[in-house]
């Protein structure tokens, strides 16, 4: 029997090696950075006091003396909560374990949206997790419209540090005049700033916070190929320490235009708020601090694996606020 050549063994090792680490899980590798934790800053509300049920009501369990809620997904339904108030602007967050296990096709989400008021110029703020068959793993995909701008996706896609089916982890959305941050466990890992220059693209009017799973094999497993494995049903997603503190409105009716500077919207103080009508509005909000801008850089350089201006196959022109 020939002996194999040295170089091949040493190739073949290398290989083995990549593969090993391909399969392992990534989460291993990073430490996050430290930061102050923007959650620390706003009250938690009872899910049952400040949500109600959407849709799958079946599927929807209280736990803890309201302050918890397990959403399920099974062949018959997914489910879903809605707010009960409708906020302009403000800071969202809650604490979501996803389901372990095989997880293609399944999508936990955690997002703002008016669709049901302006259905055909609606806004949209979306933390989307999406399950995978490849490793087992999730991904988060962050996404904005404007005034129906379904056509432009303005997606970007990152891992994850850690694994979000062993126990509950932070995802927040912060949106007020100044910008839309993104962040994961206190850590920004996207800023959306908002530009005199193109008003239009900038999320406006008053919006619901949705908390949501339910089957998207359609489209988060390129183009079905994966889709939801309905034997290891009941996929179950666990929400709590919820935050909703912003300017709830009063009457949505009041503001139709699509932009924020000639909005004259009526706010009531929320309840989830002891800091004023607008909590999350104000000059401490306006911008990142260096240690926030330090931890987006290293998310977006270690975990950030698509970003939609980056995309030029997609876009013959892109989006004005990639330039």
């Amino acid at each position: 029997m020939a002996f194999l050549p040295q170089k091949f063994l040493f190739s073949a090792l290398v290989s083995i090696l990549c593969f090993a680490f391909e399969v392992s899980s990534y989460r291993r590798v990073y430490t996050p950075p430290n930061v102050t934790p923007l959650t620390s800053s706003f009250p938690r509300v009872p899910i049952d006091r400040g949500f109600s049920k959407s849709f799958g009501a079946s599927n929807i369990q209280y736990l803890n003396n309201g302050s918890m809620a397990t959403l399920a997904l099974n062949k018959t339904s997914g489910s879903g909560l809605v707010s009960q108030g409708r906020y302009y602007y403000g800071f969202f967050s809650s604490a979501i374990k996803l389901p372990a296990g095989l997880s293609s096709g399944v999508v936990v989400a955690f997002y703002l949206s008016n669709a049901d008021k302006f259905p055909h110029n609606h806004d949209e703020i979306d933390i989307e997790l999406l399950g995978h068959d490849r490793r087992n793993d999730w991904v988060i995909q962050t996404n904005l419209y404007s005034n129906g701008s379904v056509s432009t996706g303005r997606e970007e896609k990152f891992y994850l540090w850690f694994d979000p089916a062993k126990e509950h982890h932070y995802y927040s959305i912060l949106w007020n005049s100044y910008h839309t941050v993104f962040l994961v466990d206190n850590i920004p890992v996207r800023e959306f700033i908002h530009s005199n220059s193109y008003p239009s693209i900038f999320p406006s009017k008053p919006m619901s916070v949705y908390a949501t799973i339910w089957d998207a094999s359609d489209w988060a497993t390129h183009g079905g190929k994966s889709p939801v494995n309905y034997n290891y049903a009941p996929f179950v997603a666990s929400f709590t320490e919820m935050e909703l503190s912003g300017c709830v409105v009063s009457d949505p009716s009041e503001t139709s235009s699509s932009s924020s500077s000639s909005t004259t919207t009526t706010c009531s103080k929320s309840s989830s708020s002891t800091s004023g009508l607008d909590p999350a509005n104000g000059p401490e909000f306006s911008k990142l601090s260096q240690q926030q801008i330090a931890a987006m850089d290293w998310a977006r350089r270690k975990l950030m694996f698509y970003s939609y201006c980056n995309d030029k196959p997609r876009y013959k022109v892109m989006p004005p606020e990639c330039h």
